[in-house]
Protein backbone atom coordinates (compact mmCIF):
# COMPACT_ATOMS: atom_id res chain seq x y z
CA UNK A 1 0.00 0.00 0.00
CA UNK A 2 1.46 3.37 -1.00
CA UNK A 3 1.84 6.28 1.40
CA UNK A 4 -0.70 8.27 -0.66
CA UNK A 5 -3.32 5.52 -0.37
CA UNK A 6 -2.67 5.19 3.36
CA UNK A 7 -2.99 8.96 3.85
CA UNK A 8 -6.19 9.01 1.79
CA UNK A 9 -7.71 6.34 4.05
CA UNK A 10 -6.77 8.37 7.14
CA UNK A 11 -8.30 11.50 5.63
CA UNK A 12 -11.51 9.66 4.74
CA UNK A 13 -11.83 8.27 8.26
CA UNK A 14 -11.34 11.73 9.80
CA UNK A 15 -13.86 13.28 7.42
CA UNK A 16 -16.42 10.55 8.15
CA UNK A 17 -15.88 10.92 11.91
CA UNK A 18 -16.40 14.67 11.79
CA UNK A 19 -19.63 14.29 9.79
CA UNK A 20 -21.01 11.57 12.06
CA UNK A 21 -19.94 13.20 15.33
CA UNK A 22 -21.53 16.47 14.15
CA UNK A 23 -24.78 14.76 13.21
CA UNK A 24 -25.26 12.18 15.98
CA UNK A 25 -22.65 12.98 18.63
CA UNK A 26 -19.60 11.10 19.80
CA UNK A 27 -21.53 8.68 22.02
CA UNK A 28 -24.08 8.02 19.29
CA UNK A 29 -21.43 7.07 16.73
CA UNK A 30 -19.76 3.68 16.58
CA UNK A 31 -16.39 2.80 15.05
CA UNK A 32 -18.29 0.50 12.67
CA UNK A 33 -20.33 3.46 11.39
CA UNK A 34 -17.18 5.51 10.82
CA UNK A 35 -15.55 2.61 8.96
CA UNK A 36 -18.65 2.12 6.82
CA UNK A 37 -19.01 5.80 5.92
CA UNK A 38 -15.29 6.18 5.21
CA UNK A 39 -15.29 3.10 3.00
CA UNK A 40 -12.18 1.60 4.59
CA UNK A 41 -11.44 -1.84 6.00
CA UNK A 42 -11.45 -2.35 9.77
CA UNK A 43 -7.70 -2.95 9.60
CA UNK A 44 -7.30 0.34 7.73
CA UNK A 45 -9.05 2.18 10.55
CA UNK A 46 -6.92 0.60 13.28
CA UNK A 47 -3.76 1.21 11.26
CA UNK A 48 -4.28 4.94 11.89
CA UNK A 49 -6.35 5.10 15.10
CA UNK A 50 -6.08 2.85 18.14
CA UNK A 51 -9.57 3.71 19.41
CA UNK A 52 -12.56 6.02 19.01
CA UNK A 53 -11.02 8.34 21.63
CA UNK A 54 -7.82 8.52 19.58
CA UNK A 55 -9.95 9.41 16.56
CA UNK A 56 -11.70 12.21 18.48
CA UNK A 57 -8.33 13.59 19.55
CA UNK A 58 -7.10 13.57 15.94
CA UNK A 59 -10.18 15.51 14.81
CA UNK A 60 -8.52 18.44 16.60
CA UNK A 61 -4.93 17.17 16.62
CA UNK A 62 -4.87 17.30 12.84
CA UNK A 63 -5.82 21.00 12.91
CA UNK A 64 -3.54 22.09 15.77
CA UNK A 65 -0.59 20.21 14.23
CA UNK A 66 -0.99 22.24 11.02
CA UNK A 67 -1.47 25.46 12.99
CA UNK A 68 1.65 24.90 15.10
CA UNK A 69 3.73 24.16 11.99
CA UNK A 70 2.49 27.39 10.39
CA UNK A 71 3.19 29.28 13.64
CA UNK A 72 6.78 28.04 13.71
CA UNK A 73 7.28 29.08 10.08
CA UNK A 74 5.81 32.55 10.68
CA UNK A 75 7.91 33.18 13.80
CA UNK A 76 11.05 31.89 12.06
CA UNK A 77 10.78 34.71 9.50
CA UNK A 78 11.93 37.14 12.18
CA UNK A 79 9.59 39.91 11.03
CA UNK A 80 8.62 42.93 13.13
CA UNK A 81 6.26 42.09 16.03
CA UNK A 82 3.21 43.71 14.40
CA UNK A 83 3.76 41.90 11.12
CA UNK A 84 4.30 38.60 12.93
CA UNK A 85 1.15 39.03 15.03
CA UNK A 86 -0.89 39.90 11.92
CA UNK A 87 0.40 36.79 10.11
CA UNK A 88 -0.37 34.56 13.11
CA UNK A 89 -3.92 35.92 13.38
CA UNK A 90 -4.46 35.48 9.63
CA UNK A 91 -3.31 31.88 9.68
CA UNK A 92 -5.34 31.00 12.78
CA UNK A 93 -8.54 32.55 11.43
CA UNK A 94 -8.20 31.06 7.96
CA UNK A 95 -7.22 27.57 9.14
CA UNK A 96 -9.98 27.53 11.77
CA UNK A 97 -12.58 28.71 9.24
CA UNK A 98 -11.43 26.04 6.76
CA UNK A 99 -11.89 23.41 9.49
CA UNK A 100 -14.87 24.99 11.28
CA UNK A 101 -16.94 21.80 11.49
CA UNK A 102 -13.90 19.87 12.68
CA UNK A 103 -13.21 22.47 15.40
CA UNK A 104 -16.88 22.67 16.45
CA UNK A 105 -17.14 18.89 16.85
CA UNK A 106 -14.03 18.88 19.01
CA UNK A 107 -15.19 21.77 21.24
CA UNK A 108 -18.49 19.95 21.86
CA UNK A 109 -16.98 16.53 22.50
CA UNK A 110 -13.54 17.17 24.04
CA UNK A 111 -14.81 16.30 27.54
CA UNK A 112 -14.93 12.67 26.31
CA UNK A 113 -11.14 12.55 26.15
CA UNK A 114 -9.23 10.75 28.87
CA UNK A 115 -6.66 12.52 31.03
CA UNK A 116 -3.67 11.72 28.85
CA UNK A 117 -5.20 13.02 25.62
CA UNK A 118 -6.65 16.04 27.41
CA UNK A 119 -3.13 16.88 28.58
CA UNK A 120 -1.78 16.44 25.01
CA UNK A 121 -4.43 18.86 23.78
CA UNK A 122 -3.65 21.38 26.53
CA UNK A 123 0.10 21.22 25.83
CA UNK A 124 -0.44 21.94 22.14
CA UNK A 125 -2.76 24.86 22.87
CA UNK A 126 -0.41 26.19 25.56
CA UNK A 127 2.50 26.24 23.12
CA UNK A 128 0.56 28.49 20.76
CA UNK A 129 -0.75 30.72 23.56
CA UNK A 130 2.73 31.08 25.07
CA UNK A 131 4.22 32.02 21.69
CA UNK A 132 1.66 34.79 21.18
CA UNK A 133 1.97 36.00 24.78
CA UNK A 134 5.77 36.15 24.53
CA UNK A 135 5.57 37.97 21.18
CA UNK A 136 3.34 40.63 22.73
CA UNK A 137 5.46 40.86 25.89
CA UNK A 138 8.65 41.27 23.86
CA UNK A 139 6.95 43.85 21.63
CA UNK A 140 5.82 45.84 24.67
CA UNK A 141 9.29 45.65 26.24
CA UNK A 142 10.89 46.89 23.02
CA UNK A 143 8.36 49.71 22.65
CA UNK A 144 6.77 48.26 19.49
CA UNK A 145 3.46 47.67 21.29
CA UNK A 146 1.72 49.85 23.86
CA UNK A 147 1.27 48.32 27.31
CA UNK A 148 -2.47 49.05 27.16
CA UNK A 149 -3.22 45.57 28.54
CA UNK A 150 -1.18 42.65 29.78
CA UNK A 151 0.21 40.24 27.18
CA UNK A 152 -2.00 37.53 28.68
CA UNK A 153 -5.18 39.62 28.27
CA UNK A 154 -4.36 40.45 24.64
CA UNK A 155 -3.72 36.74 23.97
CA UNK A 156 -7.00 35.73 25.63
CA UNK A 157 -8.82 38.30 23.50
CA UNK A 158 -7.33 37.00 20.25
CA UNK A 159 -8.01 33.35 21.06
CA UNK A 160 -11.42 34.14 22.53
CA UNK A 161 -12.59 35.47 19.16
CA UNK A 162 -10.94 32.69 17.14
CA UNK A 163 -12.17 29.89 19.41
CA UNK A 164 -15.76 31.13 19.00
CA UNK A 165 -15.43 31.34 15.21
CA UNK A 166 -16.73 27.79 14.54
CA UNK A 167 -19.98 28.73 16.35
CA UNK A 168 -20.88 31.62 14.04
CA UNK A 169 -18.79 31.40 10.88
CA UNK A 170 -20.66 30.26 7.76
CA UNK A 171 -18.77 29.54 4.51
CA UNK A 172 -21.66 31.10 2.58
CA UNK A 173 -21.73 34.18 4.84
CA UNK A 174 -20.94 37.77 3.82
CA UNK A 175 -17.40 37.85 5.21
CA UNK A 176 -14.57 35.72 3.90
CA UNK A 177 -11.97 34.39 6.35
CA UNK A 178 -9.31 36.79 5.02
CA UNK A 179 -11.59 39.75 5.75
CA UNK A 180 -12.37 38.48 9.26
CA UNK A 181 -8.63 38.02 9.88
CA UNK A 182 -7.83 41.52 8.63
CA UNK A 183 -10.49 43.12 10.83
CA UNK A 184 -9.38 41.20 13.92
CA UNK A 185 -5.70 41.99 13.30
CA UNK A 186 -6.51 45.67 12.64
CA UNK A 187 -8.49 45.81 15.89
CA UNK A 188 -5.76 44.18 17.99
CA UNK A 189 -2.93 46.16 16.44
CA UNK A 190 -4.84 49.45 16.78
CA UNK A 191 -5.21 48.71 20.50
CA UNK A 192 -1.48 47.94 20.74
CA UNK A 193 -0.37 50.98 18.71
CA UNK A 194 2.15 53.17 20.48
CA UNK A 195 0.82 56.76 20.75
CA UNK A 196 2.65 59.23 18.53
Amino acid sequence: MTAAVTQDARTRVLRAAVELFAKQGYDGTSVAQVISQAGVAKGGFYHHFTSKEALLYEVYGDLITRQLAAMDAIVARGSAPGETLRALIADLVESTAASAQQALVFWREQHKLGDERTEQYRRARRRYHDTVTNLIRDGQSAGSFAAVASPEMVTFTIFGVINELPLWYRPQGRKRPAQIATELADFVLAALAVPA
